[in-house]
């Protein structure tokens, strides 16, 4: 296998795994794994992805709980 079949978030957008996880948990629940104010105050996903595009520690968490709540399906 190449890393690319390897790698669960292989050809998943940033908002494709942002959608997914707040159709799932919704902001409020999201709010709650990931402390983070984009996620509590107004959320959006517009303001959420410019928050996460630019801040490396944030995106990685989003990306761990994507991968477990795939992991978990």
């Amino acid at each position: 296998m190449t890393a690319a079949n390897t790698n669960p978030l292989h050809g998943v957008t940033l908002e494709q795994i942002l959608t997914a996880l707040v159709a799932h948990y919704q902001w409020e629940g999201l709010a709650q794994r990931i402390d983070i104010r984009c996620f509590k105050s107004d959320p959006s996903i517009k303001s959420s992805l410019t928050f996460l595009r630019k801040t490396p520690w944030a995106r990685e968490k989003v990306e761990r709980l994507y991968v477990n709540l795939q992991r978990g399906r």
